[in-house]
């Protein structure tokens, strides 16, 4: 099972969030995610919300780094820790809005950006950019299916029930042949319109509840799940239940784990990383080796 970060600072929904990410910057999002890269984990993560209503924030949070700017600054001070989208909101966006400004990203990045997708859930926020709500989820569907038909091709072609194109040129464009795109969501729906793609990344349903989801599922060959531990991590102050929380989470049928660590700075958090990296060897965790 290779392991992710939910990165800090970037998205602070409550009550997760340590009180220093409250003041912290780039500056500390870019050493920790350069503490990754160096560590070798898989995938640093940022969120998509425009503008979230002062009555939602109390429970989804107020502060969404976007994840283009972010991204696109952390690609240049890192050189191998994969970029995802954690998510984005399909509806949000035209289809070749999306293949333009992160095949860029894909570009810029040297083919490491995850498209992490879901379909959204809040209506206040469709309104404001003239989303529909209603019939989201098809309209989801196919934005998905005319995603797939764009990204990495400069002239790509696509005709559905709600997007259509053709003669267009999308230039540049993403580096990877395949780009993963991994949906997000709680419902049999998303993980059915996840095995369209390449990844789930379920939130906020029990192991059991998500084991016996993959279990009624045919999950193919490749096929990633990322789960994540129901509380942020302590492998320096208590490496036992990290090891443990992680070993329930590929039992759940996790093969990759998106974690958060209990921290109280940003050196803090590097330290958390490296005392994890330790532990790989013990609990079955993948990192990748230093080129």
């Amino acid at each position: 099972m290779r392991v992710g970060i939910v990165t800090p600072v970037v998205a602070q929904p409550p009550p997760g969030n340590a009180a220093w990410e409250r003041d912290a910057g780039i500056e500390e999002i870019a050493r920790i995610a350069e503490a990754a890269d160096r560590l070798g984990y898989h995938h640093v993560t940022c969120s998509e919300h425009v503008a979230v209503p002062a009555e939602a924030a109390e429970q989804r949070g107020g502060v969404y780094w976007d994840p283009l700017a972010t991204f696109g600054y952390l690609a240049a001070r890192t050189s191998r820790i994969r970029l995802a989208t954690q998510v984005l909101v399909l509806g949000y966006h035209h289809p070749l809005a999306i293949a333009k400004r992160y095949g860029t990203l894909d570009r810029v990045s040297g083919g490491r950006l995850v498209l992490g997708l879901g379909v959204g859930s809040l209506e206040e926020e469709f309104d404001l950019l003239g989303a529909p709500f209603a019939g989201r989820g098809a309209r989801a569907d196919d934005a998905l299916a005319a995603l797939r038909a764009a990204l990495g091709r400069r002239v790509p072609e696509y005709r559905g029930p709600h997007y259509a194109f053709e003669g267009l040129v999308v230039e540049p464009h993403a580096v990877q042949e395949r780009l993963p795109l991994w949906i997000g969501g709680r419902s049999g729906r998303s993980l059915r319109r996840a095995l369209t793609a390449d990844g789930w990344v379920p939130f906020g349903l029990p192991l059991k509840t998500l084991a016996e989801m993959l279990a009624g599922a045919d999950v193919p060959s490749g096929f990633d799940v990322v789960l994540a531990p129901s509380r942020p991590l302590d492998p320096l102050g208590d490496p036992e239940a990290a090891g443990t929380a992680l070993a329930r989470l590929r039992e759940a049928g996790a093969t990759i784990a998106g974690v958060k660590f209990a921290s109280s700075s940003a050196e803090h958090y590097c330290e958390q990383l490296a005392a994890l990296r330790e532990l790989s060897g013990a609990y079955g965790l993948t990192f990748e080796e230093k080129p």
